[in-house]
């Protein structure tokens, strides 16, 4: 069985740098639970019937499936909608999650999921990492790289849930708005102290 590496923090924190370190640099599984959200927004699947009958048809591209920046655009402004559209995509995505974790032949599962913690699944892992970093930092990759305006990507950062109840949960703690080198040190501390000597112990005498 696999080790289970839950990693959270909010949005544009870069939890997926962080992911992707540690696939390149300790050849773990990384499993990004967006990527699954947006395979169910393809056409025809049962969550995007699902979300056109509950937001509107409106939301449907000509090619079937859902535009994601209108449906972000309305459930971030009222938490009830983000709600519902969460109760929509849960069992799809945590039926994928399952497969991966029973599939998966590398030694370190890593599971990127922002609502890691809300959703119950670090009751999976064997230990969650929590990325944080600067609100205002988050902003500006926000409007950098998904060409936000300042009121949407405020607006986004604004509608997670509070970091302090994911901190509750944390193994380790690691701050992404320093430098890369400071990140991959980080990165190294935190795999020595939770997740090295899991694997020594399961590694052959």
């Amino acid at each position: 069985m696999a080790f289970i590496l839950g990693l959270t923090g909010n949005i544009a924190c870069g939890k997926s740098s962080v992911g992707a370190l540690l696939a390149e640099r300790y050849a773990a599984d990384y499993l990004d639970a967006d990527r699954i959200v947006h395979s169910l927004y393809a056409a025809a699947t049962p969550e995007t019937q699902a979300i056109a009958g509950r937001f509107g048809s409106d939301l449907l591209k000509p090619d079937g499936t859902i535009d994601r920046r209108r449906l972000g655009d309305i459930v971030m402004a009222d938490r009830g909608a983000l709600r519902e559209l969460e109760q929509i995509l849960d069992p799809g995505v945590r039926a994928a999650i399952e497969a991966r974790f029973a599939n998966s032949t590398a030694p370190v599962v890593v599971l990127d999921a922002i609502r890691l913690i809300e959703g119950g699944l670090y009751q999976r892992c064997n230990a969650v990492w929590v990325v944080t970093c600067n609100p205002d930092v988050q902003v500006e990759r926000l409007k950098q790289t998904r060409s936000f305006s300042e009121e949407q990507a405020r607006l986004r950062v604004s509608a997670q849930g509070p970091v302090e109840e994911k901190l509750r949960h944390a193994t380790a703690v690691i701050t992404n708005d320093r430098s890369v080198e400071e990140l991959h040190d980080q990165v190294q501390r935190a795999w020595a102290e939770t997740v090295r000597p899991y694997l020594l112990q399961d590694s052959p005498p």
